[in-house]
């Protein structure tokens, strides 16, 4: 989830000696006369809330409903009680796996881009083997024995250990339960080799995967970035529910054989394009300390490009998963919301179901975005889940478009959306893709589609995300007594809920969006493109399109999420995949424009070459709704071809 276009603020990035948990927080804290807990003393003790607000206590002439304990409440500041949190997620990393202070500031210091050979050097060789490998390569080196789970799962778990102390990216950390997880898994796996029978193992079986912190497990807070839940799992409805709740989700993937092991850090109200709460502070870019990792999946997109994970589960209901994905440089895939279970998952606002949140997939490889599907849909989520539509894995339609021998495809282009301009670096990284399609074979044509020269994310559904009008979240935040996040707190500023039929007027207009948008695209048989002289009749297969007007941005600078809020409000499928690099050599801003309005001047002058160098550009290849295996082959074939185009411009000019 990200916020809607109305914020304008600016967010310093908070350095190392201004995050929570370190000396000179602690130093604050006590300044104001706050007992300072951080070895985990002051016992807590269930509270008898008054619930969310949306679901108020019915009065009645004889009697008010008891309210339901759902949180732990405490004495202590809302401060005081982050800090304990942040103390208890270090005190489960095991003492080797720790990273001296001075040593993880020089890290921090000298290098921009933490990835790589810089968290490589607190790494073993083998550990390093393994967590450079694709998801694919692992399962295959578990399931012929090249690999234990328990091997497997040692080094992830080493490896985000390292990545949270680097960059904040993790709100759960339970690495002994991962083992043994593991252990037993190995034993299973001899078990079927005894047996004759390894093809009965799960599709992951022995892969540690990552989760967003809106996925129960149990044993383990669900916290969702709000300092009240911290010892409780944000959505429950009963205190009995407390560490015994499972997300269907996380079930699912454990019957495939995967090994659970962390959970990843988000903005509070999961609203934001950045990752940012109160708990545990900003979640920085691993690739660019000076950029946001994105959000709401934020903390996934930084584990994963550290190497922490190569498989993790977001969710996104206006670019979360694409966002990091893009930011980080890494795979992300939005389906259409209902293919993926979304059952017993903590959430915003989750009776706003008009336009829903849809879980997603987030990967090291595009190759990785693909078996977390298949592996998901393999477990029939739809028995347990009512919401998800019962479509397994299509094997056909993946291999149809995936195939050499396919026929060519059509793919649309579009660049703006005419509302605010992308940034130098990502206009040529559409650029790049557009043109290694057409080099590969294939055909492109202007992507023009209805209303785009308005503000759709403003106008229409922004309005229905907060159409609460913020009730939810301050039910949250009022257990604990925390603020709002400084750059939510103009969207979350007291309003009045919107009225059944102001929202049923959205609903329609979203509607009518919808089938304008499905008219052009079947009308696309008459598009082409400037070099041709006739239409060929062929339906646009897919089109790409920026997946933000920057690359990964810089903190505060986030003033429009248009380019993914379209995408959500169409419910439509769309993979992101890396494309390139901001460089500042190349990228120089264009002095002849002249900005269209205030979101659009705000977006411009925010570039910056010099800050921007070196950031990842990422690029959203969109089908239609429940097209997951479509765009997802043609994902892997524009990803091919620009890898080869790449090369044949790297030998054509003597360098990349």
């Amino acid at each position: 989830m990200v916020q809607g276009p109305i914020i304008v603020h600016m967010i310093e990035p908070i350095g190392l000696t201004h995050r929570p948990g370190c000396l000179a927080w602690r130093s604050k804290i006590r300044a104001k006369g706050m007992p300072d807990h951080s070895d985990g003393s002051a016992e807590q003790k269930p509270l008898e809330t008054l619930g969310n607000l949306h679901h108020a206590r019915k009065k009645t002439t004889t009697e008010t409903k008891k309210p339901a304990m759902l949180v732990e409440t405490s004495d202590l500041p809302w401060e005081v009680r982050a800090e304990r949190k942040r103390n208890g997620l270090l005190a489960k990393i095991p003492e080797e796996w720790r990273l001296r202070p001075i040593v993880l500031s020089d890290s921090l210091r000298e290098h921009r881009d933490i990835t790589g050979r810089v968290i490589h050097s607190y790494l073993e060789r083998r550990e390093i083997d393994i967590i450079t490998k694709d998801s694919i390569a692992l399962v295959d080196a578990i399931r012929t024995g090249d690999l234990t789970a328990v091997q497997v799962t040692t080094a992830f778990c080493k490896t985000a250990a390292v990545a949270h102390q680097m960059s904040n990216c993790l709100h759960e950390f339970f690495p002994d339960e991962a083992l043994e997880r593991a252990k037993q898994l190995d034993e299973i796996y001899e078990a079927h080799k005894k047996a004759g029978t390894l093809d009965k193992l799960g599709a992951l079986h022995g892969l540690p995967v990552s989760l967003k912190d809106q996925f129960h497990v149990k044993g383990v807070d669900t916290t969702m970035g709000y300092v009240g839940w911290i010892g409780s799992n944000l959505g429950i409805t009963d205190w009995s529910q407390r560490h015994k709740i499972e997300s269907q989700i996380a079930k699912d993937l454990q019957s495939q054989g995967a090994v659970l092991y962390c959970k990843t850090s988000v903005p509070q109200t999961l609203m934001l394009g950045e990752t940012i709460n109160n708990i545990f502070g900003h979640t920085i870019n691993p690739r660019n300390q000076k950029l946001s990792c994105g959000g709401s999946s934020g903390g996934e997109g930084a584990l994963i490009a550290l190497g922490g994970s190569c498989l993790g589960i977001g969710t996104d209901i206006g670019g979360s998963v694409r966002i990091p994905a893009a930011f980080c440089g890494i795979f992300g895939l939005k389906p259409t919301p209902g293919r993926l279970p979304y059952r017993d998952a903590a959430n915003t606002s989750p009776g706003q179901t008009t336009y829903a949140s849809t879980v997603g997939i987030l990967s090291s490889s595009l190759s990785g975005v693909t078996l977390g599907l298949r592996a998901t849909l393999a477990a029939s989520p739809w028995l347990n889940d009512p919401t998800v539509v019962p479509i397994p894995f299509r094997e056909d339609v993946y291999s149809s478009f995936s195939s050499p021998t396919s026929r060519a495809l059509k793919i649309g282009v579009l660049i703006s959306d005419g509302v605010v301009e992308p940034h130098p670096p990502v206009r040529r990284a559409v650029e790049l893709l557009s043109n290694s399609i057409t080099q590969a074979g294939h055909r492109i044509v202007p992507w023009v589609p209805p209303n785009h020269g308005i503000n759709v994310q403003q106008e229409i559904h922004s309005p229905i995300l907060f159409s609460d009008g913020g009730a939810d979240v301050k039910s949250h935040t009022a257990f604990s007594g925390e603020p709002i996040i400084a750059p939510l707190q103009e969207t979350f500023r007291p309003r009045e809920a919107t009225g059944l039929l102001e929202f049923q007027t959205l609903t329609l207009k979203a509607i009518k969006f919808q089938e304008d948008y499905a008219d052009y695209w079947n009308n696309s048989t008459g598009l082409k493109s400037e070099e041709d002289k006739d239409a060929d009749g062929q339906t646009v297969d897919a089109f790409i399109m920026p997946v933000a007007p920057h690359a990964a941005v810089i903190p505060g600078k986030y003033f429009y999420v248009g380019y993914t809020g379209v995408i959500n409000l169409l419910n439509y499928s769309a993979v992101t995949i890396p494309v390139t690099e901001a460089d500042k050599e190349v990228d120089k801003p264009d002095k002849k424009y002249v900005p269209r309005d205030g979101l659009d001047k705000a977006n411009w002058e925010a570039y910056d070459a010099e800050v921007y160098d070196g950031a990842p550009v990422g690029v959203q290849i969109v089908g239609r709704k429940f097209e997951e295996e479509k765009v997802l082959a043609i994902a892997e074939v524009l990803a091919n071809v620009l890898g080869k185009y790449k090369v044949f411009l790297a030998g054509a000019s003597g360098t990349l």
